[in-house]
């Protein structure tokens, strides 16, 4: 059984970002004391900008940002340098700014015409990366995701094919909200890693996360996240938690 989630609540947008970031610098040094390197998948949405920005900035101790490898737990079926683009979120806010090696940032070529082609690529990289063997799954230190306001993450969507797949690290999944595929993570990805860690702001949040967090007959996307042997923590501002019969964790 995947052990209990855990849920901080925090007073600001700026206080939730610097909490993330602490995080964030504290399993980088302690995966890299241990283990020589750091993995970690980034997330897409507005609400990581400020935690890439702190990062950047260096609110933090002290990073071992040559020894963190990037990857992305979705991406938009965009070029890099789209608007939309997840990657040319986190290089322009984080990962243009630090002494990163840059055969470290694994992006997902998303500019492939073919968004089955592309994820089908970003499986192989992380087969090779982790040199996994046939039905193994990586287990990446860190995971940061969004929510939704339809309850998705990463971009799992309900009623979206991708939520049935076991087997696959990364698909293409149509969106017919956006008629669009997405390329993303799979649940057996999410929940085979180290930590996974949500990231919710802004009072327009509210009816969501109440949503995941207590009414567990929702079955929304995001309460399949259930690292089996990680830990689960969803970090939130005041605005975001405003619902929750629990104002204090």
């Amino acid at each position: 059984m995947a052990p209990p989630a855990e849920i901080r609540i925090v007073g600001t947008a700026r206080d939730l970002f610097q909490a993330a970031a602490t995080e964030f610098a504290t399993l980088a040094r302690e995966a890299t004391r241990s283990r020589g390197r750091f993995s970690v998948a980034l997330s897409g949405g507005s609400t990581p900008r400020g935690l890439y920005a702190l990062l950047a900035a260096g609110a933090v101790a002290t990073m071992p940002w040559d020894k963190v490898c990037f990857f992305w737990s979705d991406e938009r079926h965009v070029p890099p340098d789209h608007p939309d683009s997840n990657y040319r979120l986190a290089n322009e806010a984080m990962l243009s700014q630090v002494p990163l090696r840059p055969e470290n940032v694994f992006r997902i070529h998303s500019e492939e015409t073919d968004a089955g082609a592309a994820a089908l690529a970003y499986e192989q990289t992380l087969r090779t990366f982790f040199a996994l063997q046939p039905g193994e799954f990586p287990r990446f230190d860190l995971i940061l995701l969004g929510l939704g306001p339809d309850g998705h993450t990463a971009s799992l969507f309900p009623r979206s094919l991708a939520l049935g797949e076991t087997k696959k690290l990364v698909v293409a999944n149509w969106v017919e909200e956006f008629k669009t595929d997405r390329i993303t993570f799979t649940f057996p990805v999410l929940n085979h890693a180290a930590c996974v860690m949500f990231l919710v702001s802004g009072a327009e949040k509210a009816r969501i996360l109440k949503d995941v967090l207590e009414n567990p007959d929702s079955n929304l996307p995001a309460q399949r996240v259930r690292p089996e042997e990680g830990r689960l923590v969803w970090l939130a501002d005041r605005a975001a938690a405003g619902g929750l019969r629990k104002q204090s964790f």
